[in-house]
Formats: structure tokens, sequence, C-alpha cells
């Protein structure tokens, strides 16, 4: 369950030289810079193309994530949430890993676990999720733990949202199995370098070990 604290949820400035922040969890209330509107409401997560019968895994947390089908193979940090109440972001460096939201249950527990990652890292180019918005649904993550078990996950849905409607609930809420959210920016970049318009999720389900 995600703790009911003011976060929201929209990975702004993903290519902004100062430090972005990342909006989160739903809660009751959220306001101040960077504060996000009242996320619409969002579809289903379909999960047609996995199969029913993954098994919850123990909690550990994860230390790589590798997404063949788009290049990824990163470390994973830890991630909690910014002064200002946000989830925090990887840092804006060369090479910038990925980063798991610790508020989130750990890859393979029962709901979503959350991954956050930049597009784009200001100076220093391309970032280490570059290229989500290509995934389709099928498509293989493994996430490996510390315990030394490698969750693998398939893509259900790939979503493009504008931050003002990010699905707060869809991403977040609880679910009855073992999911994955990987999230990072979108659309438009600001023609100052400042931001993007919107944000790509991608909605993944464990797939039975072996």
């Amino acid at each position: 369950m995600v703790p009911a604290v003011a976060l929201l949820i929209a990975l702004a400035g993903c290519a902004a030289p100062a430090t972005p922040s990342v909006s989160a969890p739903p809660s009751a209330s959220a306001s101040g810079p960077g504060s996000a509107t009242a996320a619409a409401p969002a579809a289903p997560t379909p999960r047609a193309t996995v199969p029913p019968a993954a098994s919850a895994l123990a909690r550990s947390v994860p230390v790589r994530l590798k997404i063949p089908g788009i290049g990824v193979d990163t470390p994973v940090m830890q991630l909690g949430l910014a002064a200002d109440g946000t989830v925090a972001v990887p840092p804006i460096e060369a090479h910038a890993p990925a980063g798991w939201y610790r508020g989130s249950p750990t890859p393979g527990q029962v709901g979503p676990a959350v991954i956050l990652g930049h597009v784009t890292v200001g100076q220093f180019g391309d970032g280490v999720f570059l290229h989500l918005d290509r995934m389709r649904a099928g498509d293989r993550i493994v996430v490996v733990l510390e315990d030394g078990v490698s969750a693998t996950f398939a893509v259900d849905s790939v979503q493009t949202v504008a931050k003002s409607q990010f699905p707060t609930s869809s991403v977040y809420g609880n679910v009855d199995h073992p999911a994955l959210r990987l999230i990072t920016c979108g659309g438009v970049r600001a023609a100052d370098g400042s931001g993007y318009t919107d944000n790509v999720v991608v909605y993944a389900s464990l797939l039975p070990a072996g």
C-alpha cells in the first residue's frame, strides 16, 4: 500500500539543469510549488499478455534493471522524498541510473513497484529511459533483486499522458498482483530545456518463474 503522504507524480523537468522533481502517490492533498492538479480517471490496465499464476516474491530491494528491447541495463538506486514532499529523482549527471521509489513495494511483491528514470540528463545527453515510449505490450523487463532473484515482468500497456492529467490512481493504486510501473518524461520539450509536457508510463505484471 502506498503511504498517505502529500506527493504528486509528474517527473517534472527531466532535462533541466537543476534537480527535477517528481510527483507521487495519491494523498489527502498536495499544494505548493510543483503540485499536480487532480488526476483524470484512467482506464483499467489490461493484462491480456500475462498469465494469471505468477506468485509474489519475498521483499528484496532492486539493484539492477534490464530491458533488452530498448537496450537498458542499469543499476537501480533508491529514492525517497524531496524536502517539498515530491518523490526524489535520480541525479542529473552522466550515466544516471534508474531509481526505485522506496515508498512502493519491491518488484515482485503484490502491488505496484515504481521505478523512475530520465529521458534526458541536461548537458550530459540521453537518459536511461530515452526510448521507454517504444515499449509495447508483451515486452520483457527484468529486475535483479538484492537477494539474487531476477523478477521478469511483461508489459501490459504503455501510456503517454499530460503531466497535469497524470493517472495517479492507476500508477500508485493497490492491485491484486505483483506489478511494475516505469516512468519518465515525454511529449514536447520546452524551448528553454526546462522540461517536457508529458509523462510516459509503462505498466507491467510479474511473469511466473521459469
